[in-house]
């Protein structure tokens, strides 16, 4: 078990911040791991993190403190994970690619560039035994929706999850790399079609998060085997408070999608962190698509690094506090990475590989048959459609995946159907205790004699119009 390594990054004063409290800061350096952070009251909050790096910190330095491990597990055949979170115009985006992922300049290179030179730079230096291949798939999770940013049509993939590969992309366009240069460029393309918009915060302010996915393939001639890495990096959009990016109309309904899943990210974290060791809880991972894709980072067979980009600003000091406090929380997830190594990949089984999804349908269906009953049944078949769920599964593992996909699905909607029904019966009692004793004064009003019970009928009445109902 391994815990999330969390680092802080605070970015220099912008020019609209030192223009509004010239260079005041909320935050004072203790040393290269602890800040304290001051809120709208002045109240100061300490936080210990792996590495906090400050204004005057070099891409370089985040890139070799946080991200170049990662890189060297993922050659190693251990996947990893890096996130950058934050509110918007913190930072994120630089961090991970830079001014440009074209730029040039060595100094100001992002997470993006210096990870695809550390992948090519280990396989030239390999041994000729070995023969590589480097795939990259690029997706962004906008309104909800996983889009393929290397085919614009493919605008609604599924996420599935398999036993043996984790969390898979259906349909995702996948593309294979040969050296830096080719790598760059099919980045920048696919950066190209990320959805963007300006806000007061920033001019041009991720409207999406990106989730860039390297798949690192080594195959032994002499021993027969491959082993694969999997990379993924997740430059998440930022949280925003809508007074403060004057946000409306469709960058609105963009903002509340964000926030609802950022949301959705920190209740998976809490979730996480603080059950029971006895006594497993649910995770919402199904609670968002971006959790969904997460899963394994944040609970599974990855190696993960948080990068929490914050501004300095006093004017941002509640937004700062609460990222300060989403990696605290992250700090304490345990992962297990582990190696993955299979045998070299002999010939498909006899005939097609894989049924049609009809047939996998079924299949499904079926087995699930000997479990439930008719009506669970038809009830499935029904869920099945509405949601597009088909998977393929070539063998009993798959499928057995695939079933326990469909059961953690029905579970999360149950839940959220007991809580709601929780909320009304709560609401009906209040309204009952209300009425009991509304009816209670009434009896009261009643047993006094004529006129009295008269002038207090209306006075109670008169009353009641400023009762609000319950």
């Amino acid at each position: 078990m391994s815990n999330v390594t969390v680092c802080v990054r605070f970015r220099p004063l912008s020019s609209k911040e030192k223009k509004d409290l010239g260079d005041n800061i909320c935050i004072q350096s203790m040393d290269s791991e602890t800040v304290i952070i001051k809120d709208e009251k002045e109240e100061g909050f300490a936080f210990s993190f792996d590495k906090v790096f400050y204004e005057e910190s070099k891409q370089a330095d985040v890139y070799e403190f946080l991200v170049l491990p990662i890189v060297r597990d993922t050659v190693n055949s251990i996947n990893g994970t890096i996130i950058t979170y934050g509110q918007t115009g913190a930072g994120k985006t630089y961090s991970m690619e830079g001014p440009n992922i074209l730029e040039s300049d060595e100094k100001k290179k992002g997470i993006l560039p210096r990870v695809v030179d550390g992948l090519f730079a280990y396989i030239k230096t390999s041994a000729d035994s070995t023969k590589y291949t480097v795939k990259l798939s690029m997706v962004e999770i906008y309104m909800e929706k996983v889009r393929d940013l290397f085919d614009l049509s493919k605008d609604n993939i599924q996420i599935k999850e398999s036993k043996t590969q984790g969390i898979v992309l259906s349909g995702a366009t996948e593309i294979s790399l040969s050296d830096t240069a080719e790598a760059l460029q099919s980045l920048s393309s696919g950066i190209a079609n990320r959805a963007i918009g300006e806000t007061q915060m920033n001019m041009a302010s991720s409207r999406s998060h990106c989730v860039y996915m390297f798949t690192l393939n080594q195959e032994s001639i002499s021993e027969k085997r491959v082993k694969s890495g999997k990379l993924i990096l997740v430059d998440l959009a930022g949280s925003e408070k809508v007074e403060k990016t004057g946000a409306e109309g469709r960058v609105l309904e963009e903002a509340k999608t964000i926030n609802k899943s950022l949301s959705a990210l920190g209740n998976v974290i809490n979730a996480l962190t603080c059950g029971s060791p006895a006594k497993a809880n649910h995770i919402p991972y199904r609670d968002s698509k971006l959790t969904r894709m997460l899963q394994d980072a944040l609970g599974g067979n990855s190696r993960t690094a948080l990068l929490c980009c914050c501004s300095p600003s006093p004017s941002n000091a509640s937004e700062s506090l609460s990222t300060l406090r989403f990696g605290a929380r992250a700090k304490h997830i345990k992962t297990s990475p582990l190696v993955k190594v299979s045998e070299e990949k002999c010939s498909k089984k006899n005939g097609d590989a894989s049924g049609t999804r009809d047939e996998s349908f079924e299949k499904i269906l079926e087995k699930m048959s000997e479990r439930l009953n008719d009506e669970d049944i038809k009830l499935l078949e029904e869920l099945f459609i509405q949601a597009g769920l088909f998977v393929d599964p070539d063998s009993e593992e798959d499928l057995e995946s695939a079933i326990q996909d469909v059961v953690q699905q029905t579970i999360s909607s149950l839940m959220k159907a007991v809580e709601e029904l929780r909320s009304t019966v709560e609401m009906l009692q209040r309204e009952n205790n209300a009425m009991k004793g509304r009816l209670a004064v009434a009896e009261r009003c009643d047993a006094l004699p004529g006129e009295n019970a008269d002038f207090l009928h209306k006075i109670f009445g008169f009353l009641s119009s400023f009762i609000p109902e319950m």
